[in-house]
């Protein structure tokens, strides 16, 4: 049993396999519980998105929020921004997400915030994550310690209404313009028609009808194509696509092209620097971010400084900066003027602000920022020693590296979160970067593949 829980966005894996079982997620819940509810009657919101697994996963978090002391407050299916939100507004302690994003229904996962609504940082992580471990062994049994006080647990009624009326104070009247919302089948099927069609939008809503497994399945974020369709077959102004949690955003625009999280970032720091929103000056992405998006910010004059992969980075860097705008390319955008996560439907009413108040769609709009050939493979991976080690590898990305020039880039990582080998290769033609990413990711799969 590994002893390492948390990757780049929480914890992760497939129910009902270490560490997604309940007797783990009990012990999450008692170590958050623990450390994050420094008071005896401590509050840990608790929510979920569509998962046939949520349920007992979410109970199981209750019971070990209750039994380390806190009380958990059950908010149902709501999208992770909506729970990191609500922890701020209700005063809670903490909040706990028990989703696994853009994955499958068969894998889900915990993600944590504090009282104000913002990711933790990795020493807190790292603490509750020593903890948890503390309280669970092998066979699931808790440490022998008695707790002097157990807790309750109740329900949050009026989560989603709540959470509704912050979205509608920070989105522009849409005075019937005919939009499409993938829904993903996921945590916003709810609200995400129900905000779009309140601010007055012309709706059509496709993969909105959960039933515990079709989340994310071919929609969604992660699956754009069908929304695609969508679009082009109803003259549409513009296709919004979530994921499984609601935290990204993936955007076609009015052509039926597929618009990237970058593009979305560019097009919204062009306009908050022309609206005197953008202090500093300044844009903070990852380093996954298109090679284009570093080139037109500095044709903009805005500084774009760069993380390592994961929402919970780019957060950091922006609260040490002062920055108001970042996220990742895959569609996690964070607005932290407003906000404190990232958010797919927040990041959707900033977009339509500024199609509003240019009057220009998209297609215009994301001409701010050329995109420079990318492809990226997943490689499966049966270990992850470190890659500096493998020589063979190292010696194809240098090779790569040497023929783009200042022309293309090369980044190869582990998935924190799944056993994955990650090959990403931008360059000048499709032809020279698909061919440079597929012999780095052979030579990865001969060294370490399944």
């Amino acid at each position: 049993m590994t002893t390492r829980l948390f990757g780049t966005d929480g914890i992760r894996g497939a129910v009902n396999t270490f560490p997604m079982v309940p007797e783990l997620v009990c012990a999450v819940g008692r170590a958050v519980a623990r450390i994050l509810g420094a008071k005896t009657g401590s509050q840990v919101l608790v929510g979920t998105d569509t998962r046939e697994s949520a349920d007992m996963l979410a109970y199981a978090a209750a019971a070990g929020i209750c039994s380390g002391g806190g009380s958990a407050v059950m908010a149902g299916v709501l999208p992770t921004p909506a729970v990191a939100r609500l922890a701020a507004e209700t005063d809670a302690d903490a909040a706990m997400v028990v989703s696994a994003s853009h994955n499958p229904f068969s894998d889900n996962g915990i993600k944590l915030f504090d009282g104000r609504g913002f990711k933790l940082g990795d020493d807190l992580e790292g603490r509750i994550e020593e903890k948890t471990l503390q309280f669970f062994s092998g066979d699931g049994i808790f440490s022998a310690r008695q707790e002097a006080t157990v807790g309750r647990v109740r329900r949050l009624e009026d989560g989603e209404s709540r959470y509704l009326a912050f979205l509608k104070r920070n989105g522009p009247i849409l005075d019937g313009m005919k939009l499409v919302l993938d829904c993903a089948n996921g945590a916003a099927y709810r609200i995400g028609p129900q905000l779009l069609k309140d601010l007055g939008a012309d709706l059509i809503t496709i993969c909105a009808t959960p039933d515990g497994r079709n989340i994310n399945d071919g929609c969604g974020s992660e699956h754009p194509e069908q929304l695609a369709a969508v679009v082009a077959q109803n003259d549409a102004a513009l296709g919004l696509a979530l994921d499984g949690d609601a935290d990204r955003l993936v955007v076609v625009d009015d052509t039926g092209a597929v618009v990237t999280g970058d593009q979305i970032i560019a097009v919204c720091a062009e306009a908050f620097k022309r609206q005197g929103r953008l202090p500093g000056n300044r844009v903070i992405t990852t380093v996954m971010s298109n090679l284009g998006l570093g080139l037109a910010m500095a044709q903009l004059g805005i500084e774009h400084r760069t993380t390592a992969v994961g929402d919970r980075q780019v957060l950091q860097e922006m609260k040490r900066y002062g920055a108001v705008l970042g996220g990742e390319d895959s569609g996690h955008l964070v607005f932290l003027d407003a906000h404190t996560t990232g958010d797919g439907l927040f990041a959707a009413l900033r977009l339509l602000d500024v199609v509003r108040e240019t009057g220009k769609p998209v297609s215009q709009l994301k001409t701010v920022m050329t995109v420079y050939p990318q492809v990226l493979m997943n490689v499966s991976v049966s270990r992850k020693p470190p890659l500096s080690e493998i020589e063979t590898v190292q010696q194809a990305i240098r090779e790569v590296e040497r023929a783009l020039g200042d022309q293309g880039r090369v980044l190869v990582r582990y998935s924190g979160t799944q056993p994955l080998c990650r090959v990403m290769v931008e360059g000048p033609t499709e032809s020279k970067t698909q061919q440079a990413c597929e012999w780095i990711a052979r030579e990865v799969a001969d060294a370490v593949g399944k």
